[in-house]
């Protein structure tokens, strides 16, 4: 597949979820830079802000199949990756698959869970496959796992680890629509009559796979690669981080900016692409000196002051 049609599909796929969420463009087309560099994502933001609907809509336009798990402080890494059943009628077990063999794996409130079971995620989210009774099952392309979390209500949850934390391609905050995209959202909602809506389906599970490949052609030029690794060791180097983003940082870096450059229609990465996904591919990667907790410092604003400092390369 060339740059051209994975720009033309892509853009198809953006305008058809914006017939269902109102504003919030930059948000959505982050999401499918990350569906595109083959990567997960974890949304941070406040209940009823669209965010499990943003990953219907997505499995909707690329017919993929998609599943739901909620995770609560009793759930178990069975009830996510499947278990063996004895078939009384047989004699013999069987596989029952868990949700996390879908397409597109939406993971609600994925704090909630204990660690044990948040760990369940980790072999999948990275090496897409899951092992049961010792047996290794793959997992269909696309897998893409798109967890939520609440930022502001803590109690009874489990933080998520550094380790898996950093699993995540891109830390995403939706926020609040503005007055006019509030009314805009009501008047949908009457026209629709129904809080449920459908949504035509634009690329299938393969053209997706297909696209994730032709991301790979795209070119950077060494001088936004050494742009990329700059950036990266500023963060560890920076006073308010305790750990700077490791390596695993630059790489989302690369696969972010290729995959917006596609969506672009760009067969090559401008460093306007990397400046572009810098926050939502670093912030959630750094972790801040204890006397950084109670101030306004935030690992955003520590993001943001690098791109405004690491020299930025040239092109005539």
């Amino acid at each position: 597949m060339k740059i051209e049609e994975v720009s033309r599909n892509a853009t198809r796929m953006l305008e058809e979820i914006s017939s269902v969420i109102v504003g919030k463009e930059d948000v959505l087309e982050l999401l499918l830079a990350c569906v595109l560099a083959n990567g997960h994502v974890l949304i941070e933001d406040v209940p009823g802000l669209a965010k499990t609907m943003m990953a219907r809509c997505l499995a909707s336009v690329m017919t993929c199949k998609f599943s739901r798990i909620q995770f609560t402080p009793d759930l178990l890494p069975a009830d996510i990756i499947g278990t063996y059943v004895f078939n009384q009628k047989t004699g013999e077990f069987y596989l029952r698959k868990g949700p996390i063999f879908a397409n597109i794996v939406l993971g609600d409130e994925i704090n909630r869970a204990p660690p044990k079971t948040q760990s369940a995620l980790l072999e999948a989210m990275q090496e897409k496959q899951v092992t049961i009774e010792g047996e290794t099952h793959k997992l269909e392309e696309p897998f893409i796992v798109i967890a939520t979390q609440n930022p502001i209500e803590y109690e009874g949850t489990y933080p998520l680890p550094a380790a898996q934390l950093d699993r995540f391609l891109v830390r995403l905050n939706i926020g609040y629509p503005d007055r006019e995209e509030e009314i805009e959202i009501l008047k949908r909602r009457i026209s629709r009559k129904s809080d449920y809506f459908t949504l035509n389906p634009v690329v299938s599970a393969e053209e997706v796979v297909e696209m994730q490949r032709a991301v790979e052609d795209v070119h950077v030029e060494d001088s936004v690669l050494e742009y990329i690794v700059d950036l990266v060791r500023a963060t560890r180097e920076a006073s308010e981080t305790e750990v700077g983003s490791s390596p695993r940082g630059s790489l989302a870096l690369l696969k972010l900016s290729r995959a917006l450059a596609a969506i672009k229609g760009r067969d090559y990465v401008i460093p306007d692409d990397v400046k572009r996904v810098a926050i939502p591919a670093l912030a959630h990667r750094l972790i801040l000196r204890r006397e950084f907790w109670y101030t306004n410092v935030t690992q955003e604003s520590i993001v943001g002051r690098l791109l405004e400092t690491v020299e930025v390369p040239k092109f005539v």
